[in-house]
């Protein structure tokens, strides 16, 4: 679907099929992916940030490719299946953070992923709304932004997992979180905006950039698909094979 995004100041008709496609392999997938999950059974530490992915990110992208390519009405439907579905995921994400076994370390990059759905969300709100930006969008990045320095204290935690390419799990999240203020920023908005978006961009930089470079070396190493053998064995899900 992000590619679709690049492709249409090329081509409406290639973008559109390429959306297309990708939205509904997204929407199959999650509706099979939750019907499986709503079947109970599950241990609570298989619990993470991952369970953002079909239906939280999955929809915030359909939200804001939808808009850019011209159907902001599927793109709102498509924002408050995100939307509700964070809502949901993260309150059972949380019951599981703070009363289960603490993360395997070799998952704890994983909890990047929670960066993500604010400044997403963002992103799709600002794609399928029109105007001047509001107090939701505004609130939207606020959470990012707690959710960036909580993650920034928890850094010493995380780093005991060496550097893998889960660490990538950042990067949707961090880049959103940059981009979110920029939009703002082309509607008009000033004051704390106006103060963070810079900060935000440098930060971002940084951020992947070192991810990047790192990754660079894992791959000269000959380390980067390295399988990590500090993650216990899980029972597979109910409607997985």
């Amino acid at each position: 679907m992000l590619v679709a995004g690049l492709a249409l100041p090329y081509s409406h008709g290639t973008a559109l099929a390429v959306f297309t496609a990708g939205a509904a392999f997204t929407l199959v997938f999650a509706i099979w992916r939750t019907g499986g999950l709503w079947q109970g059974e599950r241990d609570a530490t298989a619990t993470t940030a991952v369970l953002y992915l079909p239906t939280v990110a999955g929809s915030f992208v359909s939200a804001t490719v939808a808009a850019a390519l011209g159907y902001p009405d599927w793109g709102q439907l498509a924002f408050g299946a995100g939307l509700f579905a964070w809502l949901a995921i993260e309150s059972v994400l949380l019951h599981r953070l703070l009363t289960a076994p603490a993360l395997a370390t070799a998952l704890r990059p994983t909890l990047g992923i929670q960066l993500a759905p604010a400044p997403v969300g963002a992103v799709a709100y600002l794609s399928v709304t029109q105007g001047q930006p509001d107090i939701f969008v505004h609130a939207l990045i606020g959470y990012g932004l707690l959710q960036a320095l909580v993650l920034l204290r928890l850094l010493p935690w995380l780093r005991r997992q060496p550097f893998a390419a889960s660490y990538w799990a950042f990067t949707f999240g961090a880049t959103a979180l940059a981009a979110a203020p920029l939009r703002l920023l082309a509607h008009g908005d000033t004051g704390a905006i106006a103060t963070l978006a810079p900060v935000l961009f440098v930060a971002t930089n940084l951020v992947v950039g070192v991810i990047a470079i790192a990754t660079i070396g894992l791959l000269v190493r000959g380390r980067l698909f390295e399988r990590s053998l500090s993650i216990p064995p899980q029972a597979p899900a109910p409607g997985l094979p």
